[in-house]
């Protein structure tokens, strides 16, 4: 394969990683709405420590697993991020909670 080739793959492949990852914080803003009903907070450490883990563990390189934990980590933020909005649109609830 020649430049334009790989270049045209990478740009597939971020295609496929933009769809998966909005559809990763879809999943997360519906747990965000458990989470709101059964009056869980927001953030669960042991939750994120096991999402962290279960990457690292998949992970087959070339990456090295603190470039993965780095990546799953600011993946986890956006998606708390998400959540929170969507709990709180206004940011008033959150504000006084």
């Amino acid at each position: 394969m020649n430049l334009s080739d790989w270049r045209r793959r990478i740009d597939e492949l971020d295609r496929k990683l933009v769809e998966l990852l909005n559809e990763r914080s879809q999943c997360a803003l519906e747990v965000g709405k458990l989470k709101q009903k059964a009056h869980l907070p927001l953030y669960q450490p042991d939750r994120e420590k096991e999402v962290l883990e279960n990457a690292e563990k998949n992970n087959q390189g070339p990456l090295s697993d603190a470039a993965i934990r780095r990546l799953f980590e600011r993946i986890i933020d956006e998606a708390r991020a998400a959540e929170r909005l969507a709990m709180h649109p206004d940011g008033e609830k959150e504000k006084n909670s």
